[in-house]
């Protein structure tokens, strides 16, 4: 047997090691054993080794995140759960991903090496075993395959590995998202497991608050305590006293499809992947260090920090705030809250959507009545008078069509229109300030929004809707200082105007244009 350590040996000398070992003792030399196209590579060598401290160590809970196409998948997922049933032929395994055909392909190619190989492994599927999602072995054992989000009701596990639960960036992006997988997981996927059941956990990073990051954070690092032995092997090495693979400072991640040997192969490309993928990509798929979008207006860590459900403050006055659909958008961001009595903006309901002029009028006009807003600020620059008009419409129609209802029967919310002077970015600075300095809380669970006032940039080609509609409320609501210098209202006119009437909410006696 060669006495070189690991780190040093060439491919077909690891190759060698592995044949004189029993195919059982690693997923690694079980892959090698039975699929003899298969390459081992160091990174592979290490996500198997920490793959097998999970047959141990009871109740052991591995993070594997490295970049996309790099081996992980096929070897934690298929050869892993392959070689944790023929180790533990009478235990389940449950398979999760973010579709149910990635998890039941994965199922689908465990159940054909037991067909074809079952004997060597001791192993052979029940009578009926047909099936890709859930199939059994005559031991008892067997595999169930799931997509994330999916129901497990009656469906025990003893190993559980989920292999990507976030499919793109859109997912990840998107706060309500995030937290319907972190809720699957703690509640549905965790819940199903046996006493000392293991879970690994697959991913290429999206965000600091995907699954990896908030099972991270909630859990943290067995090197502090927690519950988390975590493998991360980034693309390019940027750290050599903490990297896995003891690369030197600029090192390249081994590629399963590369040979070891081609350094020119190797990097090129990891350079092109480089170039492809932009910086922001870049540190999150391939260096698995997520950041906060690069001029993003507040954290994800502070809007959570600034939430209030139950807000013990008086409100004094309310408000509905609508960014219309128009010049090139078809979303209207509504939204709606009311000033404290302790001075600060709660932020109550978030209605944005997607609609014509006569829809958008109409939720916010709803939305008025229900919570008894003073006012309507609505912003003039797509639509003018004809934003105005519409909003004023739709109070109309819904006063005539509800006549035994008091919430429409009421005076009209005054209608302020406001013409905003500064581009997205200068408006919303000063309005993340207030956030920052808590003086604006949200009192509703608004993921939506949350997002994107996280994440959104002034590079991005979308009009963030709900931003502008939230920046306007506080505006409206706040003395925010040098308001004046991005936003204006108009004068309101009575000859432009002739119809005049008491503003609710202001002060007495004083007239107010409708």
């Amino acid at each position: 047997m060669n006495l070189k350590p690991v780190s040093q040996l060439t491919d077909s000398e690891l190759y060698s090691e592995l044949q004189l070992l029993a195919p059982l003792a690693s997923p690694l030399s079980l892959a090698c054993t039975l699929d003899k196209r298969y390459r081992i590579r160091k990174h592979l060598t290490l996500v198997s080794e920490a793959f097998t401290q999970l047959a141990t160590t009871p109740n052991m809970r591995l993070l594997i995140t490295m970049p996309p196409r790099a081996g992980k998948s096929e070897l934690a997922g298929v050869w892993g759960t392959l070689w944790w049933l023929a180790n533990f032929p009478d235990q389940r395994v449950i398979m999760a991903s973010y579709a149910m055909s990635l998890a039941e392909r994965a199922g689908k190619k465990v159940r054909g090496w037991i067909e074809a190989e079952g004997e060597k492994l001791g192993l052979q599927l029940a009578y009926g075993s047909s099936g890709a999602r859930d199939w059994s072995l005559t031991t008892k054992g067997g595999m169930r395959s799931v997509g994330v989000g999916s129901g497990l009701t009656g469906h025990d596990g003893d190993l559980l590995c989920v292999d990507d639960p976030h499919a793109d960036r859109a997912q990840a992006e998107s706060l309500r998202m995030r937290d319907n997988v972190y809720e699957w997981w703690q509640s549905t996927a965790l819940s199903r497991l046996s006493p000392d059941a293991a879970a690994v956990l697959i991913l290429t990073r999206w965000h600091p608050d995907d699954l990896a990051g908030r099972v991270l954070k909630e859990d943290g690092l067995t090197e502090d305590g927690g519950a988390w032995t975590h493998l991360h092997i980034p693309a390019i090495c940027e750290d050599p006293a903490k990297d896995a693979l003891k690369r030197p400072l600029g090192g390249y991640m081994p590629h399963p499809k590369i040979s070891e040997d081609d350094t020119t192969a190797l990097t090129q490309y990891w350079d092109l992947k480089r170039k492809e993928a932009g910086t922001r990509d870049w540190h999150a798929l391939y260096q698995g260090n997520p950041q906060p979008a690069e001029g993003a207006l507040v954290t994800a860590d502070m809007l959570r920090d600034r939430r209030m459900y139950q807000p013990t403050a008086t409100p004094m006055k309310h408000a509905v705030a609508v960014d219309p659909s128009g010049g090139g958008r078809d979303t209207a961001g509504i939204i709606a809250g009311w000033l404290g009595d302790d001075k600060k903006l709660y932020i109550t309901h978030d209605h944005t959507l997607l609609g014509s002029a006569g829809e958008w009028s109409r939720t916010a006009c709803i939305l008025a009545a229900e919570i008894g807003a003073e006012k309507i600020i609505v912003e003039s620059n797509f639509g003018g008078d004809m934003a105005k008009l519409v909003v004023r419409t739709a109070w109309e129609n819904l006063k005539r069509e509800n006549l035994q209802d008091p919430k429409y029967q009421r005076l009209a919310p005054l209608i302020e229109m406001v013409h905003a002077k500064k581009g997205k970015l200068l408006r919303a600075e000063p309005v993340s300030q207030q956030i920052k300095e808590d003086n604006i809380r949200f009192a509703s669970y608004m993921p939506e929004l949350e997002s994107q006032w996280a994440s959104w940039q002034p590079t991005n080609p979308d009009s963030p809707g709900r931003i502008d509609a939230s920046v306007h409320l506080a505006y409206g609501l706040l003395p925010i200082p040098g308001s004046e210098a991005v936003i204006s209202i108009p004068r309101q006119s009575n000859r432009r105007n002739p119809r005049v009437i008491s503003g609710i909410g202001h002060r007495p006696g004083s007239r107010t244009t409708y």
